[in-house]
């Protein structure tokens, strides 16, 4: 191996590293707001309101973060936002419980928006560096990808666990500060001993070039926004909600309980989403197939995930009151969802890094993690008001609505595109 190869494999192998660390405290950092605040009292509206500067935050984030990256190179990007998640940590941490209501809102909305801000610079480094190291085998780029994402969202489904274990072992503010003091060990960690291999960046970088020119990037980009509102608008508020009423029984012992049931749940739908991400070139052949294929998969996929949100919304419904072969069945149905929804996720990923253009990877990158944002906006929005009009059959509903939506979007994709040239 070259050992200019040598040193990008490397540097690709501490940003994924940094990547993980960060995705395990925005995992936990989620739970323990959601658990914390619900058990203070706050609405499902109310609860959905503190993640939403996180999600603006994402949108304007990545739209920017690919210029910086492209103008300035990619581990600056990086590191700055690991070290706004720890002063978004810390901030948190000073969150004075005798404020008024609106007050503590106002507060974690505007930490939300740093940690959102934090979150999306990191990544924008994290997935444009795998198509400028990727190897050029035919799958290649699809597998180096698939990992990427697949194990992101596996430690991500960890921190959920470890947030709430968190909440019940140590409380709120000492869990926070303890993933402050740990992220921040690991900037340092990375800021040392980061190896080169990495784009620097070009000076005539321009922050008008953000907006892609390529419509199989504009189209795929509208897909993206459907299909998380698709997932968020139950997995955001409604689905830990609906759990929470169903398995604690108000007392302390019973909602530690409920806080384990629910992070556990969400911690093994996600490292199960994760897993089948990592999996997806392996179960769809990519390495013996044309790359053109990939974009009728990815339709074909989306179109097979509709009917389980349907169905599944008109299950809860009709049975009414809760109960326990109702939850088991919900839990199933979601997991299979997760699986499915992984094997679109990781199709979409692999399309934009192969959409993207060499010279511009960061900004069509940014540009189509923008959208993922808004999304996540999306569903984050109508998860909390989905659940206050129509509990969680109506969360599940307007999730099956998305999904077509997506499909649509993903129908007018082209396979012969091919990517922008260098």
């Amino acid at each position: 191996m070259s050992a200019a190869r040598q040193d990008g494999l490397s540097a690709y192998i501490a940003v994924t590293a940094a990547y993980w660390a960060f995705m395990l405290t925005d995992g936990a950092l989620r739970m323990l707001v959601l658990l914390h605040f619900h058990t203070l009292g706050f609405s499902p509206v109310q609860l959905a309101y503190l993640f939403i500067l996180y999600e603006i935050a994402g949108i304007i984030t990545n739209l920017c973060a690919g210029w910086i990256a492209a103008r300035f190179g990619m581990t600056s990007t990086l590191y700055a936002g690991l070290g706004l998640q720890v002063v978004a940590l810390l901030a948190l941490a000073a969150l004075d419980p005798g404020w008024a209501l609106w007050a503590s809102v106002a507060y974690v909305m505007a930490v939300q928006g740093a940690s959102g801000v934090a979150k999306d610079l990191a990544k924008t480094s994290a997935k444009s560096a795998v198509k400028t190291l990727a190897p050029k085998a035919q799958g290649g780029l699809f597998r180096w990808v698939a990992v990427l994402t697949g194990s992101k969202n596996a430690v991500k489904g960890v921190g959920f666990l470890l947030g709430a274990g968190l909440l019940a072992l140590l409380g709120f503010t000492a869990s926070v500060l303890a993933m402050a003091a740990v992220l921040s060990v690991i900037l340092a960690a990375i800021a040392l001993k980061m190896p080169s291999g990495l784009p620097v960046g070009r000076k005539d970088a321009k922050f008008s070039e953000v907006i892609s020119k390529d419509q199989n990037i504009n189209r795929l980009s509208l897909a993206r926004v459907f299909l998380f509102g698709a997932r968020d608008v139950w997995f955001v508020v409604g689905i830990p909600i609906y759990f929470y009423a169903v398995l604690s029984d108000g007392t302390e012992e019973g909602n530690r309980a409920a806080f384990f049931m629910i992070g556990s749940f969400m911690a093994v739908w996600t490292i199960l989403y994760g897993a089948v991400q990592a999996s997806a070139p392996k179960l769809l052949r990519a390495a013996d197939r044309p790359e053109a294929e990939l974009v009728p998969e990815a339709q074909a996929w989306t179109g097979r995930l509709f009917a389980l949100p349907a169905a599944l919304a008109l299950l809860v419904w009709i049975a009414g009151e809760p109960a326990t072969w109702l939850t088991v069945t919900i839990v199933v149905v979601l997991l299979v969802f997760g699986a499915i929804f992984a094997v679109n996720s990781a199709l979409h990923s692999y399309l934009i890094l192969n959409f993207a253009g060499v010279e511009r990877v960061t900004m069509d990158v940014g540009f189509y993690y923008m959208a993922n944002a808004a999304g996540r906006l999306l569903g984050t929005l109508m998860s909390g008001l989905s659940y206050q009009i129509g509990g969680l059959p109506l969360c599940l509903a307007t999730a099956a609505v998305f999904v077509a939506l997506s499909w649509l979007a993903a129908r007018t994709l082209k396979p012969e595109a091919e990517p922008a040239p260098a």
